[in-house]
């Protein structure tokens, strides 16, 4: 007798019969890191010869392709990686291509007047969207010297949104979360103040995921992220494997 499937069992059947792209990077001690951090440390610790192989790992949680809870910049909102709601890290992906700009101009941020522009041909970002900035910076890795790109002075240069971009997914479309493919959320040239930009995501109750990879993998619209990670306790952000379902 053959038994019958579920809704859900039904659903998972159909999912594998998707595309599937990794949007994660593979990473290890030599990676591309932020300045601030320490390389990371992948140490044998039991080899086959002791009856088992286990490695032990040491490495800051915003290391490789990672994510960021409202409590890594906010202080008043504690929500760690444990706290994120399993619902929100499976979301529909949208992909605003800002590739050719950022190739041009390391220097460029996401404008509101960019995103129109996107909408006109793709229509409006659906709420609860996760908003992913595609500038195919991920294709640098794994030179840490390319993510940086720096200049004689020693000034990084790599893309990012803008703050009015961010205010215009969250409180005009009502996106749920981003994502980038570089180090950090604002442009590198325009940190004199301060990361505004993602102190203004994680401050709004919204998380982000950083170093994404393979975003030109995917379509535009279309596509569903998913986001797992481990639940380390008290965690302020911790290394994800994220990947894209689409038609």
């Amino acid at each position: 007798m053959t038994q019958q499937l579920s809704s859900t069992q039904e659903l998972i059947a159909k999912l594998k019969q998707k595309h599937w792209a990794d949007l994660t990077h593979t990473f290890g001690p030599a990676s591309p890191r932020f300045p601030s951090f320490k390389p990371a440390k992948f140490e044998t610790i039991f080899t086959h010869a002791d009856g088992f192989f286990v490695k032990e790992y040491t490495f800051a949680g915003q290391y490789g392709t990672h994510i960021d809870p409202p409590v890594h910049f906010y202080k008043d909102d504690d929500r760690y990686v444990e706290d994120l709601e399993l619902k929100d890290l499976v979301l529909p992906l949208v992909i605003i291509d800002y590739h050719q700009k950022a190739a041009t101009n390391p220097d460029a941020s996401l404008t509101v007047a960019d995103i129109k522009d996107w909408e006109k041909q793709n229509g409006p970002i659906p709420a609860g969207s996760f908003v992913a900035l595609r500038t195919d910076w991920g294709k640098r890795w794994p030179s840490q010297e390319k993510f940086e790109n720096k200049d004689k002075n020693g000034q990084n240069h790599y893309p990012g949104w803008s703050l009015e971009a961010l205010k215009y997914i969250y409180e005009t479309r009502h996106a749920t979360a981003n994502g980038h493919e570089t180090f950090d959320t604002d442009t590198a040239t325009k940190q004199q103040n301060g990361l505004v930009g993602e102190y203004y995501v994680l401050s709004h109750g919204h998380y982000q995921v950083e170093l994404l990879d393979n975003l030109d993998q995917v379509p535009t619209t279309g596509a569903v992220i998913n986001i797992s990670v481990a639940k380390p306790e008290k965690a302020p952000g911790f290394p994800v494997r994220a990947y894209a379902i689409f038609d």
